[in-house]
């Protein structure tokens, strides 16, 4: 029997994904470790190696398909004990997504014409099997198991539902769009209505099922077309990384509610050690960062104000026993967020040499997923952008996240006698469920007293 080659799963909340690029053809030898195609999610892009020694006899799903569902085949091998030409039934190959443009809606068309917006899943959707659910006739409908778990919540029968997502299945985006328009859209455009309480009950029902509260609804893409003249702007499709920070963030602001405390930081104790001490590793090719300390002090200050280092989850505080910490970094078109584990545990070096390796390739997009995912807090430095201050989102599901401006000097007084002094203004956005204002507070003067004092960084 042929052995099927499946779309992997490059982290536990990946559902569907890009096959990029395929690096063999049809009737090309392979053996263990050969690098055989490119998949790409929102924020990565990985090879897959052939575990198998054989030959590719079909490949399934074309270079360039996006939205491939996790687990679907997406090419066979042949062994020697294979047939010549011999090959299980094809599946249906999956063709590129063409992307179109939004268009403008004359404002001549009846707005009850209108289709509201699909919405993008979130990344807390489960990853997709191929589960089905009986259809007319006994057939089986292809869906999701987040899309069967809301459908059985709410009592819609999915034979009434015509999904959306690749080859028809029907997903979690579907469930959600029955639920919002009163009822549940069937196959032949109908709509099977329901009263507004059982509606409300459903859209409760659905939340709870995916872990989130519901988004309030924006503008849809009629009313903001309405509001400029066409032709006077580029549309410009997103792609799937600029929609998973949308909703991310939209998430978080949303469900996470933000409190806000800003300290300023006196860097001329760090500045001069810094400055010793790359002296004294300059042979060796380390140069630190005013940032590696930074990422040193957080961590150690988690360390010491262990209440602060926490999750929140519905069944209690993840109290977490190292220090992981997240450093947002700018890439084109979004950022990502690179995890240094056990960042209380490293030496500066070691912190400053990992960074380094870990903004390289998230700029180009080589991050595994474990690289960039988990994490106990996150920091985001705008100083060499000449940002003051500015006021971070928290990243779910951390507690918390250091904004960091620049370091300048300014006029400060010191036993009545005004000097100047290196100075950084740094504000921590607190998940105000697992830090109080009171322990924000301590965390900031921890992290304070190690910006400050730099040696008890090495104790």
């Amino acid at each position: 029997m042929p052995i099927p080659i499946l779309m992997p799963a490059l982290s536990p909340t990946m559902e569907t994904g890009k096959l990029a690029k395929w690096h063999v053809s049809e009737g090309d030898e392979i053996a263990p470790g050969d690098v055989i195609a490119e998949i790409e999610t929102d924020k990565a892009t990985m090879e897959v190696e052939a575990i198998e020694e054989g030959r590719i006899g079909k490949l399934l799903i074309d270079e360039g398909a996006e939205g491939v569902p996790v687990n679907t085949t997406i090419a066979e091998v042949l062994t020697d004990e294979d047939e010549e030409g011999a090959s299980a039934a094809p599946a249906e190959p999956i063709t590129p997504v063409a992307k179109e443009e939004p268009k403008p809606v004359p404002e001549s068309e009846s707005a009850a014409s209108a289709t509201p917006a699909t919405p993008v899943s979130t990344p807390e959707a489960l990853p997709a099997q191929t589960s089905q659910s009986p259809g007319e006739g006994g057939k089986r409908l292809p869906a999701s198991p987040l899309a069967r778990r809301m459908a059985k919540a709410n009592g819609i029968p999915l034979a009434g539902l015509k999904g959306s997502g690749p080859r028809g299945r029907i997903v979690k985006r579907d469930i959600e769009a029955a639920l919002q328009s009163g009822g549940r859209t069937v196959s032949d455009g109908t709509k099977a209505v329901g009263t507004a309480a059982a509606v409300g009950a459903g859209l409760a029902t659905a939340n709870k099922a995916v872990g989130a509260a519901k988004q309030p609804a924006g503008l849809d893409d009629r009313e903001i077309f309405s509001l400029y003249e066409e032709g006077s702007y580029e549309l410009v499709p997103h792609d799937n990384m600029r929609r998973i920070i949308a909703d991310r963030l939209t998430l978080a602001k949303s469900t996470i509610p933000h409190f806000y405390l800003s300290i300023d930081c006196e860097l001329d104790e760090l500045l001069q050690a810094r400055k010793r001490m790359n002296e004294a590793v300059a042979a060796d090719g380390v140069r630190l960062s005013v940032n590696d300390f930074i990422i040193k002090a957080l961590a150690l200050a988690l360390q010491k104000v262990p209440e602060a280092n926490a999750t929140w989850s519905d069944q209690g505080l993840l109290k977490h026993q190292r220090s992981d910490v997240a450093v947002a970094v700018a890439v084109e078109g979004g950022l990502f967020t690179p995890v240094v584990r056990h960042a209380d545990l490293k030496t500066l070096s070691e912190i400053s040499n990992e960074m380094k390796d870990l903004a390289h390739r998230a700029r180009s997009k080589k991050l595994a997923p474990h690289e960039y995912q988990g994490g106990t807090t996150s920091i985001s430095n705008l100083g060499m952008f000449d940002i003051k201050q500015f006021d971070a989102v928290i990243n779910p599901p951390h507690a918390s996240i250091l904004a960091v401006g620049r370091g300048e000097q300014r006029p400060v007084v010191r036993d009545g006698e005004l000097s100047v002094a290196n100075v950084m203004s740094c504000t921590l956005s607190c998940d105000h469920r697992v830090i109080d204002g009171a322990l924000g507070a301590q965390l900031l003067k921890a992290f304070k007293t190690y910006i400050e004092e730099p040696v008890t960084m090495l104790v």
